[in-house]
């Protein structure tokens, strides 16, 4: 098939062009982000690859449509960028890769835990000054504290296991919980109660209408006084500005983010010789308790590997049979 990649980055290319080094597909690398504009480079194209921040609400689909697109094949597993319902009436098939390392996530979720709670980022800054004091770098032990996981998947499952043999007592929130995470002393419970009871609260659920801006004003209330909120899942699920609120009245006592709701128009490109105009998300540079990273909690070798090895296999099966086992459902 003939493929058309959005949004590629260097990585994307080397990667993918390993995956297909028998040469079974005929790849096509496009820097653009996909919108309802830019569709219109998909051209004689069988299929397009899309990530995280392109944009395939009905406009972009029907001008794919329109152009003999019949494949969409998502090199990520959240597809809430995705209209399905619209994606399906237009006969658009929608793949995704459910799974590529849940390991690379949960390590990151991880540093950026043990990161804000002993202060790396301002202690490295500090050493490269001179100033060796550690006044304002107090932490706290991980040992005994409770951890509440937002979505028990395989990610959050990850986050246990490492958590587990950290010693923390481990509170969860899921529809539908996991026998294999209770096997690891996981006690699930209502997320009033994971709020209420947790130090640290960190998500790993998709971004659905249920589970949009999950973590907003009266949540944050519900929470600990100084309590550690991480998220590495989609930015959607938290109100970026009660976190703001939070953090300014000192309710919310760390912060590590790897996603951000309004992420689309800057993460994964170079803006240091810009001005960024979003003030909510240059509001939140300013914390000392705040750790940003650019959605890079995926990023490693095995997840790269995987991420291209899937999405190709799924190309495969739907050129051979019409169908993907990876096929995202109308919601």
């Amino acid at each position: 098939m003939r493929i058309a990649f959005f949004s590629t980055k260097p990585y994307d290319r080397r990667f993918f062009e390993a995956a297909n080094a028998d040469s079974t597909h005929e790849l096509v690398f496009l820097f653009p982000r996909l919108t309802a504009e830019t569709a219109r480079l998909a051209d004689d194209v069988d299929a397009v690859c899309v990530f995280v921040n392109d944009e395939l609400g009905r406009p972009t689909l029907e001008q794919l449509a329109e152009q003999g697109v019949k494949l969409i094949a998502l090199r990520c597993a959240g597809f809430n960028n995705v209209d399905v319902p619209a994606a399906a009436e237009l006969g658009l098939t929608v793949v995704r890769v459910p799974a590529y390392s849940p390991h690379a996530v949960a390590e990151h979720t991880v540093a950026l835990m043990l990161a804000l709670n002993r202060k790396l980022h301002r202690a490295h800054n500090r050493v490269q000054e001179g100033n060796f004091a550690l006044d304002g770098l107090l932490g706290f032990d991980f040992h005994g504290r409770t951890v509440g996981i937002v979505g028990t998947g395989a990610i959050g499952q990850c986050v246990a296991r490492i958590l587990n043999g950290f010693g923390c007592h481990l509170l969860a929130y899921d529809v539908h919980p996991h026998p294999e995470a209770e096997a690891l002393g996981v006690r699930y419970v209502t997320f009033e109660e994971l709020a209420e009871q947790s130090d640290v609260v960190t998500l790993h659920c998709p971004l659905l209408p249920a589970t949009h801006h999950l973590v907003d004003a009266a949540a944050i209330a519900r929470m600990k006084s100084g309590v550690m909120l991480v998220n590495t899942s989609r930015g959607g699920l938290i109100d970026t500005r009660a976190v703001v609120d939070g953090l300014k009245s000192r309710h919310v006592g760390h912060l590590g983010i790897d996603v951000y709701e309004e992420e689309g128009d800057l993460f994964f490109e170079d803006l240091s010789d810009t001005i960024i105009h979003d003030d909510v998300f240059a509001r939140l540079l300013t914390f000392p308790n705040v750790i940003v990273t650019g959605h890079q909690a995926f990023f490693t070798q095995e997840a790269l590997e995987a991420i291209a090895a899937t999405t190709l296999a799924n190309v495969d099966e739907f050129e051979r049979t019409g169908q993907c086992g990876n096929a995202v459902g109308d919601r």
